[in-house]
């Protein structure tokens, strides 16, 4: 039968189909691969359980697209460029233009909208090639899935990794823990799968996954989130394994009708929510500037809106209109250099600021403060005596779960077990089935036909001790003094794996985690971590850099403890400043309690999914900017949680999807290196804000101050915008800086209150030296009348505005000492060019078409004294500044 395809959701069916597919329905109606038997899908879509010809799914895909949802697609440069609009300072600089052009205001209203559109076109341009960057870098991570295909009809089938872009309706693939259900697809055989739905339903439990060819009744009128034979896209799986065939991809899923993109959107980051902070404060003041100065000019000088102009250029003086690109430039570069020097992939731009501001790093323990592979340490039975049995029952559990659940590979616990193990692969024992484990019921089993013993089937079940136990026939006696020996030995260091097995009449029937009962226990596998060699080091790094280690796990209190206190991470089980905080704990704690607690806390043991995310949550509530590093699918709602999900590229793919960098390696020295990247960018955009933020502030004032004193005003609104831009574009510079080794000491954060000290004090400084300049030109223009006497002040002012501001562009950057405060090499040219502009432009043919005229010597000698009481005006200031930090 030739193959052909429709386009996810094209409304378009596959010819010669006995059932064709059809669009993505409305919500409410039924959804494709919904009804009928599993044969029957297939054959609609001209597919089989061998999966799709090569050929005729690169056909299907050339014909209907990627399977890539119309959101999340490259956004066009004409689109980025309108959007950068939404900026609050580029919006308010395109209605005070937008003023001038009403009031007849040409020369401001041009000079302002050339303002607007080359901050939107160097912003668009910046993020566009942060966006190529990134998607070049996410390469790297692609997101893949298993496939089955055939490369011709009469070939047998093969599986393997193809991005999830290239997928196609028909397509039969794999499913295994952790990984994204790619696609809307319908379960075709199953072992134990269950997934994760919250992303579309908002529930927090994983729902089980298996095939259905029967009507079931009992789902009569149940949507399709409850239908066990169907799996959407933007769900993942828990455990268990399966395999499925896609029925629908792109825009025709209903992940796709459902969200229509906005699932991807975040919170605002603590960057945004800093400089948004700033903006605002700002933004107020800068409305308030124009009525303000008309009202003044009104009152005192009888002048009407003839003065509007001055009063925009005045509101326009003090915005800073570099910031979104500053922004952009630092960020993008700053992720440009982590993924070429350490392969650090920053899929989140102002994630970048966020982890030079974290002072908080949660973590699990395993692979991150120690190696992967723990060691068996004993196996002991119920009364503490060494029993190789014990190990042989768990190496069989292991074995036969990882070959009939369909794991993509064994867990580390698994993996220990196995190596210690005398040759569990030549036991003449055969599997029957397998329930993997998964982080709700903490417990695996596999079932067993035992050689000699027909019509028996053994359940092995190994897990956590607890969960091991609830199963087992006990009496409550044995059961605690079975705890109290885990107990006794898990405050030793140790992290131990309860085995337990039983016997039950041979079936055919599928098994199900409620045959996890009655069960016999047989013992205790005690295994030891190994600290990982460089974390100790990196542990005492992040500490010197302020960042405090927080450590999120499941494992037994006393284990985690034991990892912690040797690597020297603090801790005191009696409840001191770094006690161990227990997952029940948790759970009796208000959200306010437990900030408090999560803040003096080192270590939270017996952690579930849900406790992780509540951590982080309560210690972002508490004030703090917190990172999360997982690399598994219990740790998604924390990586959503945090300010900054971190996973290394082996994460699952749900994890590594989820999260905002992804590092090369699960390693801390990666993770302080991304931190040293996001504190450099962080600290070039707090230099540049605090530099034009003053300076503009301190040119404000002078202005408002001269423009009362004065008969004529004290700038023309060109040239007032005409030094804007001249400032502006040296201000660019910011981005390619090199901040002081002691900003990077301290985590970047940008405080409002902080930043508002700073302008506010060194921005009166600098109006100071403005008003001083007023003396200077009294004197030095005393002879000149009229319109020469207006133009040579305008010549004046305009000089001594670029050079005060090249000024504080050296003296003011952040973060250095006094041997490192000679200027980098793009800073020194760019101050170097805006000196030559402040001097040389008034001298120029432009000079009179700006209304300014030479000035004679004199001014110059009497500027020089000004600008030399300035610098050691700021000198004075920045030092005692420094100190009082």
């Amino acid at each position: 039968m030739p193959e052909s395809s429709a386009a996810a959701g094209s409304g378009r069916t596959i010819p010669g189909t006995p059932a064709p597919v059809t669009p993505f329905p409305a919500v409410g109606t039924s959804v494709p691969g919904s009804v009928g038997t599993s044969l029957q899908i297939l054959r609609s879509l001209d597919s089989g359980p061998r999966g799709l010809v090569e050929a005729h799914a690169e056909e299907r895909l050339a014909r209907f697209g990627e399977n890539v949802l119309p959101a999340w697609r490259p956004v066009p440069w004409p689109r980025r460029f309108v959007r950068s609009l939404r900026d609050p300072f580029t919006s308010v600089l395109l209605c005070l233009g937008l003023v001038s052009a009403v009031v007849s205001a040409w020369g401001t209203a041009c000079v302002i909208l050339a303002l607007v559109a080359v901050s939107c076109l160097l912003r668009s341009t910046e993020e566009h090639r942060a966006d190529r960057s990134t998607a070049a870098l996410r390469e790297l991570v692609a997101t893949t899935a298993t496939v089955v295909r055939r490369t011709s009809a009469d070939a047998p089938s093969r599986e393997r990794e193809v991005p999830v872009a290239d997928l196609v309706p028909g397509d039969v693939i794999r499913l295994g823990p952790g990984d994204l259900v790619p696609a809307d697809v319908r379960v075709l055989r199953a072992g134990g799968l269950t997934v994760h739905q919250s992303a579309l339903t908002g529930e927090s439990a994983p729902v089980a996954k298996h095939p259905l060819d029967a009507p079931d009744p009992a789902l009569a009128g149940a949507g399709p989130f409850a239908q066990p034979q169907l799996c959407f896209q933007g769900s993942s799986v828990t455990s268990g394994s399966g395999t499925a065939v896609i029925t629908a991809t792109g825009g025709a899923t209903r992940f796709a009708a459902a969200h229509d993109g906005r699932a991807r959107q975040r919170g605002a980051s603590a960057f945004d929510r800093s400089v948004q902070g700033i903006s605002w404060t700002l933004i107020r003041f800068m409305l308030l500037t124009p009525p303000l100065v008309l009202m003044a000019n009104a009152a005192l000088r009888g002048r009407g809106l003839e003065t509007l102009p001055f009063a925009v250029a005045v509101a326009v003086g003090l915005t800073p209109e570099m910031l979104p690109v500053i922004v952009t430039t630092a960020l993008a570069r700053g992720a440009a250099r982590l993924a070429r020097t350490s392969g650090v992939i920053v899929k989140r731009l102002p994630a970048l600021h966020d982890l030079g501001a974290v002072d908080v790093l949660c973590l699990d323990k395993t692979g991150t403060l120690t190696e992967d592979r723990p060691v068996v340490e004993a196996a002991v039975d119920g009364s503490d005596l060494p029993d190789p049995g014990v190990l042989r029952w768990a190496a069989l559990s292991a074995l036969w779960t990882l070959q009939l659940a369909e794991l993509p590979a064994p867990d580390a616990l698994d993996e220990a077990v196995l190596d210690a193990a005398e040759h569990p692969e030549d036991s003449a024992y055969e599997g029957v089935a397998a329930l993997p484990f998964d982080p709700v019921r903490r417990v695996a089993t596999a079932v067993l036909r035992r050689p000699g013993r027909l019509g028996v089937h053994t359940l092995v079940t190994k897990g956590a001790v607890e969960a091991v136990l609830e199963r087992c026939a006990l009496d409550g006696e044995e059961r605690e003094r079975l705890l109290a020996l885990a107990a006794r030995k898990a405050e030793s260091g140790l992290r131990l794996l309860a085995v337990a097995r039983a016997d039950r009449p041979a079936r055919h029937g599928a098994y199900s985690p409620a045959d996890e009962r009655g069960l016999t226990f047989v013992g205790l596998v005690a295994l030891r971590d190994v600290p990982a060699p460089s974390a100790a080091d990196a542990l005492d790094v992040l500490a010197r850099r302020g960042v405090t280690v927080k450590v999120l796990t499941g494992d037994h209190p006393g284990t985690a403890a034991r990892v912690c206190e040797d690597l020297g991470l603090r801790t005191d089980p009696a409840g001191g400043c770094g006690e161990v905080v227990t997952a029940e704990l948790v759970d009796t704690l208000s959200d306010a309690e437990l900030a408090r607690v999560a803040d003096r806390a080192t270590v939270f043991a017996r952690c579930t999914p849900e406790h992780k995310a509540r951590i982080v949550s309560a210690l972002r509530a508490a004030g703090h900017t917190t990172g999360f590093l997982g690399d598994g699918v219990n740790d998604l709602p924390a990586l959503h949680a945090a300010d900054v999900g971190i996973c290394p590229r082996n994460a699952v793919d749900v994890a590594r999807e989820a999260a905002d960098v992804v590092l090369a390696e699960k390693d801390l020295t990666a993770i302080d290196r991304a931190v040293l990247a996001g504190r450099h960018s962080s600290g070039n955009i707090a230099t540049y804000l605090r530099i034009t933020l003053s300076s503009n502030l301190g040119n404000v004032i002078a202005m408002l101050t001269a423009g009362l004193m004065l008969p004529f005003l004290p700038m023309l609104p060109a040239q007032v915008l005409v030094q804007n831009l001249c400032f502006d574009a040296a201000q660019l510079a910011f981005a390619f800086d090199r901040p002081g080794a002691s900003a990077l000491r301290r985590p970047a954060v940008l405080r409002s209150r902080d930043f508002l000290r700073f302008i506010t004090g060194f921005g009166l400084l600098n109006a100071a030296a403005d008003l001083a300049t007023f003396g200077v030109l009294a004197l030095a223009l005393h002879n000149a009348a009229g319109t020469d006497g207006e133009a040579s002040f305008h010549a004046g002012w305009f000089t001594e505005n670029l050079l005060t501001q090249a000024l504080v562009m050296v003296l003011l950057r952040t973060g250095r000492s006094a041997a490192e405060r000679r200027a980098g090499g793009p800073l020194r040219a760019a101050v170097g060019g805006l000196a030559v502009v402040g001097v040389l432009l008034p001298l120029t043919q432009l000079g009179p078409l700006l209304g300014m005229s030479a000035l004679p010597l004199l001014y110059y000698l009497l500027l020089g004294s000004v600008l030399g009481l300035y610098a050691v005006g700021l000198t004075a200031a920045r030092r005692r500044y420094e100190r009082r930090r």
